[in-house]
């Protein structure tokens, strides 16, 4: 009975165990042989009516097979909120349509369809954007991340860039000086508003850098996700099943001490004494 009841208590460890670790995120790290640039870059981004147009590409030069290609962009603010942002997948027959997650003051704008391009060794595929700011941006800072992933979520290549956002107001700002004489300044680490929520027609958002696209982005079928909660409630299932299993075997242990009228030793002890009587 000992052997059986450690036996359970192990497998109830281990099952507990294993979903524990289905359900710690990994990080994802690029594959050899791809690389992915971020151009038409401008020094600094101005508010208003300015839209800047971005391209990131992606190449292959390990020889490998031709693979289709699913882009992500991050994109993170300071001193500055998120809807304050808009950002436009497009490609050459207008917008691209796009799965937008957002967390805090990070967003992440994944490509709900493959890029029409096919990667292939010696050759590049392309992924342009066109990025605004509202015309009541003060200053701040924004970090865009281009990130390359094949048909299966596997990260290819990743780049990003820091810039500088700077308004209208900002500028009228430094060029009136104060009594004293001195400009003024505007923090640039100004708190971000994170419970501001930015829609798909307004804002290009995106996930922390370390986070992948969403399972949902890939249009349907049965991904790793899936199977790592399935494998999950196949764990917890055997789990109860073997909680109940060691309830049983204690019930029926400590029925069937009863039935007898106690321990073994207690029965011995009147089992003896009944003989030496019955003599």
């Amino acid at each position: 009975m000992t052997v059986w009841r450690n036996a359970l208590r192990a497998g109830v460890v281990l099952a507990c165990l294993s979903v524990v670790g289905l359900a710690a995120p990994v990080p994802a790290s690029a594959a050899a042989g791809f690389a992915t640039e971020l151009n038409g870059l401008p020094d600094e981004f101005s508010a208003g009516d300015q839209v800047s147009t971005l391209s990131a590409v992606v190449s292959r030069n390990d020889g490998g097979r031709c693979v289709k290609v699913r882009w992500s962009m991050v994109l993170s603010v300071r001193g500055l909120r998120l809807d304050q942002v808009k950002v436009d997948r497009v490609e050459d027959s207008g917008s691209f349509p796009l799965q937008i997650q957002t967390e805090g003051d990070i967003a992440r704008l994944t490509d709900r369809q493959l890029d029409p391009g096919t990667l292939c060794p010696d050759r590049t595929v392309t992924a342009r954007y066109r990025v605004a700011f509202a015309e009541d941006v003060n200053r701040g800072r924004v970090t865009l991340a281009a990130e390359a992933y094949d048909a299966n979520l596997r990260l290819l290549a990743r780049q990003s860039a820091t810039r500088n956002v700077v308004g209208l107001l900002a500028g009228e700002a430094s060029a009136t000086p104060e009594p004293s004489g001195s400009a003024v300044a505007v923090d640039p680490t100004e708190p971000v508003n994170a419970s501001a929520e930015a829609t798909e027609e307004a804002v290009a958002e995106v996930q922390p850098a370390a986070g992948r696209p969403v399972a949902g982005a890939t249009g349907g079928g049965f991904g790793l996700v899936q199977a790592a909660f399935l494998l999950g409630g196949l764990l917890l299932f055997l789990g109860a099943g073997l909680l109940l299993r060691l309830r049983q075997l204690t019930r029926a242990a400590r029925g069937g001490e009863a039935d007898l009228g106690g321990p073994a030793y207690e029965r011995a002890r009147r089992t003896g004494r009944w003989a030496a009587s019955r003599r």
